[in-house]
């Protein structure tokens, strides 16, 4: 039977951070029920659609599903476990954010099927959490945590970010102590990343450029600052046991999430919800992104044909028809010298690398019929190493994993 992965989006915040680029927004309690109807109506579509797959892992993110009455989780899983077939050690996720959360809801949860928490606390000082737009302090995550542990959680992930505005290293190894002592099973840790349209932007664009220029910001940490944050990040870590399996992922032995090392695998996948995005036999879908629209939509779900124009090699110009569907914004094939490159820099991000052989039995040849180059040259550079017929970044490979990973592109 065919596997995929199940992403479920949940587009609803209390507050947006400031911070965020995500698609999410806050919406009113009749929004979000009317939200949740949509979403099982296309829930219940896709089962029809892929009744020849089996379902791996399920991953409900955001926004901030917690922040959903639990009664609407429950409906969602419900029909999820009705529309596809589960495997038995299905990974079940639930992103949560603190103040979101009551031992009721998970114990809820764990009824229900979930099986992983992961924990959005980006930092355990108040004033950075005030600072990001966060909606708790670290003593109501702390909270969450022993509430998540008493309900019988053996899985949990916490997310962190560095390189926050007036965040010194002393204070990032402080939230990593912190952690560390809790011992989750996985920490995430990523470098804070000013995005365009958020208010963070419009504060720190100037500190950007003087970021990248490698000159002092006046508000976030330097270039250099980041680094040792992010070199922090990995020799605590490592001393207390969590494996860096990923660039920005930490875990205990048999931790490591599962739906994640689908997407850099590049397993197919199936998202729902508004603006989710799919890949399904190579072809990449989009759901509409406009939240009215999306809702309107679901209530007359189809099934069709997407058009593309192709340009192939002589210039002609043809018309590509791709099966879709009604509450698709886009549909695109994923050719074959793109698939060599998803396959390289999504496999790079992990620390164990590609394999050989897969990339012989997915493309038909040797990968240095198509990469020789490029992997002499980051070889001799001290970034990339091929052993027992796998090829990974060094560590040095994997502090500037932007330019190995750039050395892959085809065109």
């Amino acid at each position: 039977m065919k596997q995929m992965e199940l992403y479920i989006h949940i587009p609803f915040c209390m507050r947006k951070c400031r911070y965020c680029d995500f698609l999410s927004s806050v919406e009113d309690e009749t929004t979000q029920n009317l939200y949740v109807r949509a979403l099982l109506a296309e829930i219940a579509f896709y089962g029809g659609m892929y009744r020849d797959r089996a379902v791996t892992t399920v991953y409900i993110g955001g926004g901030t599903p917690s922040w959903l009455k639990e009664s609407a989780i429950v409906s969602i899983l419900n029909e999820v476990w009705r529309a596809f077939t589960i495997l038995p050690d299905t990974e079940v996720t639930i992103e949560c954010n603190p103040g979101t959360l009551t031992g009721y809801k998970f114990s809820v949860y764990r009824k229900i099927g979930i099986n992983r928490i992961s924990i959005g606390l980006q930092s355990a000082d108040d004033d950075e959490l005030m600072r990001l737009g966060r909606v708790h302090t670290f003593a109501q995550f702390l909270k969450t945590y022993e509430l998540a542990r008493q309900n019988g959680f053996s899985n949990i992930n916490i997310d962190l970010m560095s390189g926050l505005p007036g965040q010194s290293l002393s204070d990032y190894k402080a939230t990593l102590q912190k952690v560390i002592r809790l011992k989750p099973e996985h920490i995430s840790a990523y470098s804070l990343m000013i995005e365009e349209g958020t208010p963070f932007y419009e504060q720190y664009r100037f500190d950007v450029v003087r970021q990248e220029s490698g000159l002092k910001p006046q508000f976030l940490p330097s270039e250099d600052e980041v680094y040792q944050m992010t070199q922090l990040t990995v020799q605590l870590l490592a001393a207390a046991g969590y494996g860096q399996y990923e660039i920005s992922n930490f875990a205990l032995k048999g931790y490591a999430c599962r739906h994640n090392i689908g997407y850099w695998r590049r397993k197919n996948y199936l998202g729902v919800g508004l603006g989710a995005s799919s890949l399904i036999d190579n072809i990449r879908y989009s759901n509409l992104r406009d939240l009215h629209e999306y809702i309107e939509q679901t209530k007359h779900i189809r099934a069709g044909l997407w058009e593309n124009e192709r340009k192939e090699a002589d210039g002609t110009v043809r018309i590509e028809e791709l099966p879709a569907v009604s509450i698709h914004a886009s549909a695109e094939r994923i050719g074959r010298g793109a698939q060599m490159e998803e396959f390289m820099f999504l496999g790079l991000r992990m620390t164990d690398g590609i394999s050989r052989t897969e990339f012989e039995q997915s493309f038909g040849k040797p990968i240095e019929a198509v990469y020789q180059e490029p992997l002499l040259r980051l070889a001799k550079e001290g970034l990339l190493v091929k052993h027992a017929g796998r090829i990974f970044l060094t560590e040095r490979g994997r502090e500037v994993s932007n330019y190995a990973m750039a050395q892959f592109l085809l065109s």
